[in-house]
C-alpha cells in the first residue's frame, strides 16, 4: 500500500482528496485520531452505534464541525448496507440510507466507515456532491448506481474519489461472494485472487472502479489505502471488532 501524506486542518488530521475537483467543492476523510473517546474507541469515534459513551460522540462531532468549519450538521445516516439514497437538504435525524447528496450549498453529505469504502462524487461544473457507503454488500446491491442516478447529471461529467477501505491484501471473502459478483458481471472475476482454500481476497477499489467505468466515470481517483493494515490512522471493524468509525464528507460553498 502506498503512504500518504498526513493533513491537518485546526486541529482535525485526515485526508484532504487529491482530485481536481471545483473550488467550491470541499472534501476531507478522518482518521481515528484528533478526538476525545477512550480505548476501543480511540480516539474521533464518530458513531452512535458502536457502544461509545454519546456525550463523547457528541463531543466529536463537535469538534469536527470546529476543526472544518462545516457550514451545517452533517447528514448523519444510519446505514444498513442498503441502497438508498437522500438528499441531505431535506434529510431529518438519522435517516436510514447509505448516502446523501447536495445540489445546494451549506448541506454537508457524510458516511462512516472502518473497513468499508466511503466514495465521494461530485462534477466538473461544481452544483451537485454525494457521499455513498459502500460495503462488499451496497456495491453488490447497487449503491454506486443508485447515488449516480440521484445527481441527475451526464456521467463523463462525475469525478469520483474511493477513500480509506480495507485493502485486497487484507479482505478475504467465501467462494459465494466472489460468484455473487461474477454473477452481476464477469469481469469482476480480476478483483478477486485466490487465499486460502475456497476463500478469496477480494479488492473493492476495483469492484467500485468497474461499477463506475461501468456507468461511463473514468475520473476515479484515491483508493490506495488499507483501513486494516493501518492502526494508527484506521479503525478497522473487521481487525478489532469493537471499534470506531472514521467519518468522510463532502459538501459544497457559494
Amino acid at each position: 500500500m502506498k503512504k500518504h501524506k498526513d493533513k491537518v486542518i485546526g486541529e482535525m488530521p485526515g485526508i484532504c482528496p487529491d482530485w481536481p475537483a471545483p473550488g467550491n467543492v470541499h472534501a476531507w476523510s478522518t482518521f481515528r485520531t484528533g478526538g476525545v473517546s477512550e480505548a476501543p474507541y480511540d480516539q474521533l469515534n464518530l458513531a452512535n452505534h458502536v457502544g461509545d459513551d454519546k456525550h463523547t460522540v457528541s463531543r466529536n462531532r463537535q469538534l469536527l464541525k470546529q476543526s472544518l468549519a462545516l457550514p451545517s450538521e452533517p447528514c448523519w445516516l444510519e446505514q444498513v448496507h442498503g441502497i438508498d439514497v437522500i438528499e441531505a437538504s431535506t434529510a431529518m435525524e438519522n435517516n436510514v440510507a447509505d448516502g446523501s447528496f447536495a445540489s445546494k450549498p451549506g448541506h454537508v453529505c457524510v458516511v462512516m466507515t472502518a473497513d468499508c469504502l466511503p466514495v465521494l462524487l461530485c462534477n466538473k461544473q461544481g452544483t451537485v456532491v454525494a457521499a455513498v457507503h459502500a460495503g462488499w454488500r451496497g456495491l453488490l446491491q447497487g449503491v454506486i448506481p443508485a447515488a449516480v442516478e440521484k445527481l441527475q447529471m451526464q456521467n463523463e461529467h462525475i469525478l469520483a474519489w474511493l477513500g480509506p477501505a480495507i485493502g485486497p491484501q487484507s479482505f478475504e471473502v467465501g467462494r459465494e461472494v466472489k460468484e455473487a459478483f461474477m454473477n452481476a458481471d464477469l469481469n469482476n472475476d480480476g478483483a478477486f485472487l485466490p487465499s486460502t482454500a475456497g476463500h478469496f481476497f477480494a479488492n473493492l477499489y476495483q469492484l467500485a472502479e468497474l461499477q463506475l467505468k461501468r456507468l461511463g466515470i473514468k475520473n476515479v481517483y484515491g483508493q490506495k489505502w488499507c483501513t486494516y493494515q493501518d492502526k494508527s490512522h484506521y479503525f478497522s471493524y473487521r481487525r478489532d471488532g469493537v471499534t470506531g468509525r472514521m467519518a468522510s464528507l463532502i459538501w459544497l460553498s457559494e
